[in-house]
């Protein structure tokens, strides 16, 4: 599977991106919007795992953005983030609505609980 990785956090970007790698994913890690949106135009991803506070374009920006493509309109996005659910204005609904399939918040996930979301999309993405 190829996953986007969006995570401005050199060393937690460095973690996700080992943990998602031993098991057989491909990794495109990316530090903000704009980079990500180039590296999905280069190669399409199969899943995005996104950061909501991103340096010059928030997370939710980069949603509108990336789903304006009708290309990547079905791509599933698990959010995995410092900002809480519930701070995000519009909230559940709104990420819902911009194809957000699962949220994390990162003072509460584990490594495993991130591996196991990506392979939770797996059967779907065959």
């Amino acid at each position: 599977m190829n996953i986007l990785l969006i995570e401005p956090d050199r060393i937690l970007g460095g973690n996700y991106q080992k943990a998602l790698e031993q098991y057989g994913h491909s990794v495109n890690w990316q530090s903000n919007a704009q980079s990500a949106i180039h590296q999905a135009d280069a190669e399409r991803p199969d899943v995005v795992v996104l950061e909501l506070q991103l340096p010059a374009h928030n997370g939710v920006e980069f949603l509108y953005e990336f789903r304006s493509y009708t290309e990547w309109q079905d791509i599933p996005v698990i959010v995995l983030s410092i900002v809480s659910e519930e701070s995000v204005t519009g909230g559940a609904k709104l990420l819902e609505q911009l194809g957000v399939v699962r949220f994390l918040y990162k003072p509460q996930t584990k490594l495993h609980q991130l591996v196991s979301a990506v392979k939770y999309l797996e059967p779907a993405l065959s």
